[in-house]
């Protein structure tokens, strides 16, 4: 029975080791098979038809992947070589094992990291004509098109929201982490503080107010804005960064835990100099 337990023990142990490593592996790989399958896929089909269609000596071909090719389409070419050889100096089968040819490099064999690379030129180049003021104009105006679309604008503001939080590059308005009694007393919440609440409120009300962000979990970027009496709350001595991991992680992850991890790596790291 100790036995028993102790296996059950490394187990879970082993597991926890292994399982942020399998899913981040996870991740990484269903994205590059959505990008492929539903991007780059096209790009590099796009490039064969241009280099095939440019150039009439691209790809050389041999009279065996004619032969193949034309056998592919008509199988019965494989029981009569007379007609199978006049068959392949056909301009349809020449220029279909041409693209074969160029699809096997470029769709699916080793030319296929071409769609990723301009994939990734044309994102940088998106980005840098944004950045100007023809390009921020044409978006606003095709952006707020979208969103007045029927059925589109109930996902894609939110869509937004998301990816806007994970990617643009802002600097968090968040300046410290507070704890307050929410939703009810006696019930505490991680809160961020955002500003001083508002003028109405704190001109008539005799009291020094906070406007707290509350996030949700496991999706920190959605929650509730509230405004509370500066006396009523708690101010943690904790960063916004470990507000979030703890509030990601439902509260699995605190910031002691997050320190001592953080130690461990700095250590193994150390270690490994």
């Amino acid at each position: 029975m100790h036995g028993i337990k102790n296996f059950r023990a490394y187990f879970l142990r082993g597991l926890a080791a292994l399982l942020p490593t399998i899913l981040t592996i996870w991740i990484f790989a269903q994205v590059y098979i959505f990008i492929r399958d539903n991007v780059s896929g096209h790009i590099n089909r796009g490039v064969t038809y241009f280099l095939v269609e440019t150039f009439d000596y691209y790809p050389p071909i041999t009279e065996e992947q004619k032969k193949a090719y034309a056998i592919s389409l008509e199988s019965e070419l494989k029981r009569d070589p007379e007609a199978l050889q006049e068959r392949i100096n056909d301009e349809e089968i020449i220029k279909g094992t041409r693209y074969a040819v160029a699809e096997r490099y470029w769709v699916n064999g080793v030319g296929q990291v071409t769609g990723f690379i301009i994939v990734f030129v044309g994102i940088c180049f998106i980005g840098a004509f944004l950045a100007s003021f023809v390009g921020k104009t044409l978006w606003h105006f095709l952006e707020n098109t979208f969103m007045n679309l029927p059925f589109v604008k109930q996902v894609y503001p939110h869509i937004k929201q998301v990816t806007d939080f994970m990617l643009t590059k802002k600097d968090l308005a968040f300046s410290k982490v507070v704890a307050i009694q929410y939703p009810r007393r006696d019930v505490w919440s991680i809160g961020l503080v955002t500003g001083t609440g508002l003028k109405k409120i704190t001109g008539k009300i005799d009291k020094e107010f906070l406007t707290v962000f509350v996030p949700t979990s496991p999706t920190p970027f959605t929650g509730y804005v509230i405004m509370t009496p500066k006396e009523e709350t708690i101010e943690l001595e904790m960063s916004i960064e470990e507000a979030l991991r703890f509030t990601i992680s439902a509260g699995v992850i605190t910031p002691s835990e997050h320190k001592e991890f953080q130690a461990f790596v700095n250590k193994e790291d150390d270690n490994d100099v």
